[in-house]
C-alpha cells in the first residue's frame, strides 16, 4: 500500500528547514502551491544547494542562533542525504506579499521564510513538518509533481 501526494524539490538548506519547522512561509515569484491548500505536500531534498547565503545572515539574527547552532541545524536536515522525498509538510494558504509592509510585519515574515526580498513574491504558509520514517530515493521535477510514497515510511 502507498500514499500518492504531491511533491516539490527543495535545495538544502531550505529542505531541512522546512522539514525541522524552521522555515514555515515558502516563497515562489508565482502561486504554484495555491491550489495545494489544506493538503499535504511531500518535500523532495534536492542535490543541489540553495545560491547564496542570506538564509545564513536571517538564522544568526532574525532567529539568534549561534553558528554551532546553525551547524547542528544543517546537519538535521542531511540526515537522509539528497535526491530523497523526506518528508510531508502541510500547505496552507497563498497571498503576494505587498511591495510596502510594515517593517515589523516585513521581518516577521521574512524570518519566517528564512529569507529576505519577500515584497510581491507569492507567499504559502506552510505547517506540521514530519521527517518520514526513512528516505525515499527519487529524481527531482520541475514545479510539482506526485510521489508514491509507501506506507511503511510515513510518519
Amino acid at each position: 500500500m502507498a500514499v500518492q501526494l504531491w511533491c516539490l524539490s527543495f535545495r538544502q538548506p531550505y529542505a531541512g528547514l522546512v522539514l525541522d519547522g524552521v522555515k514555515t512561509v515558502e516563497s515562489r515569484w508565482r502561486p504554484l502551491l495555491a491550489p495545494l491548500e489544506n493538503r499535504i505536500l511531500a518535500v523532495h531534498i534536492a542535490w543541489q544547494d540553495w545560491e547564496g547565503e542570506e538564509w545564513r545572515a536571517a538564522l544568526g539574527g532574525a532567529w539568534g542562533l549561534s553558528a554551532a547552532g546553525v551547524q547542528e541545524l544543517l546537519e538535521s536536515g542531511e540526515r537522509f542525504g539528497r535526491g530523497v522525498v523526506a518528508g510531508l509538510v502541510d500547505v496552507g494558504g497563498t497571498w503576494q506579499c505587498p511591495t510596502s509592509l510594515p517593517e515589523a510585519e516585513l521581518a516577521e515574515l521574512q524570518r519566517s521564510a528564512v529569507l529576505i526580498g519577500l515584497q510581491q513574491k507569492h507567499l504559502t504558509q506552510l505547517s506540521n513538518p514530519r521527517w518520514l520514517k526513512g528516505p525515499l530515493k527519487a529524481p527531482g521535477g520541475r514545479d510539482l509533481w506526485t510521489v508514491e510514497i509507501p506506507a511503511e515510511l510515513m510518519p
